[in-house]
């Protein structure tokens, strides 16, 4: 599986922004050879990159910045939204209209990832289920991240008090990757 670089750049604009440019170098320098070399690269966003290039990162990140805690990712997820939906994924935000946006996370995932699918169940005016299948790898660091992600991109679309929890992980065990949004408008 593979993930696209916009994934990586992310994180190493948050690790930069968050933490300094020095930070990033630690992170970077606890990782093997050939994925120094990857994210020693200009990432390009459209590029697509292996998937454990990423899972390596984040865990270099846990490990340097996060103090052993997986926490760190939902926030990573957050600083991405707001900062690909504002350039290259601005036409996904729908303004007033958080279900619609939520409709759409069948399209957005395959933007992001070249395997599995991913679905939207309305479950009410106000919130709904987002579930990932198929996936051929998954991690817990990617899970956090993408529901600061979702919830982020609901708040860009007028949503307000947005509460995520995460019913069922791959990485945990399950047979897919769920979870549930509500929010009031």
């Amino acid at each position: 599986m593979q993930i696209k670089g916009v994934i990586l750049h992310a994180r190493k604009e948050f690790v930069k922004d968050h933490f300094g440019e020095e930070s990033w170098d630690k992170v970077i320098g606890t990782l093997p050879e050939e994925d120094r070399i990857v994210l020693s690269e200009d990432l390009l966003t459209a590029r697509w990159y292996p998937f454990k290039v990423g899972e390596h990162l984040d865990r270099a990140i846990v490990d340097v910045l996060g103090d052993g805690s997986n926490r760190i990712f939902e926030e990573i997820g957050v600083k991405s939204a707001q900062r690909n939906l504002t350039k290259e994924h601005r036409t996904f935000i729908t303004p007033g209209d958080p279900q619609a946006f939520m409709k759409k996370s069948g399209v957005i995932y395959k933007f992001y990832y070249d395997m599995g699918r991913r679905e939207y169940e309305e479950t009410g005016p106000t919130s709904g289920v987002v579930t990932t299948y198929e996936a051929e790898t998954y991690s817990v660091t990617d899970c956090l991240t993408v529901i600061g992600w979702y919830k982020e991109a609901l708040k860009m679309c007028g949503a307000i008090e947005v509460r995520a929890c995460e019913e069922e992980c791959r990485a945990k065990g399950g047979s897919r990757c769920r979870y549930r949004f509500e929010w009031e408008i």
